[in-house]
């Protein structure tokens, strides 16, 4: 038996750190700051190129389209960026659902 589960149904959707993105925490890790998320990008959503100060970042695309530097990347797609490494920007073609895992805070740096 695993010591914790849940159900993405027990949780709600919350406003993420850019316009157009949703989030589901599905566990935090209290010792670390590391968070499970579900993201959800509503379609034409741009995020802005930045970095994860303080987190390696591990996306899986469960569903959509996403585009990043002309590359249409569907359904299947692992996406991995160190921490401090910048990426993005990336654009929603079509409604995005990621499962994605910080492995420390998540914290954001606009890259301008």
């Amino acid at each position: 038996m695993f010591p914790f589960t849940i159900n993405e149904e027990e949780t709600d959707w919350q406003t993420g750190p850019y316009e157009g993105v949703e989030l589901k925490i599905l566990r935090k890790d209290e010792a670390t700051g590391g968070v499970t998320v579900l993201r959800k990008f509503h379609a034409g959503t741009t995020v802005p190129a930045h970095i994860h100060p303080e987190a390696n970042e591990t996306a899986y695309v469960l569903s959509g389209e996403w585009e990043e530097s002309g590359t249409v990347h569907t359904t299947g797609t692992l996406f991995f960026a160190p921490r401090g490494e910048a990426h993005g920007p990336h654009m929603a073609r079509t409604e995005v659902v990621s499962l994605t895992i910080f492995d420390g805070p998540l914290t954001l740096k606009s890259i301008d």
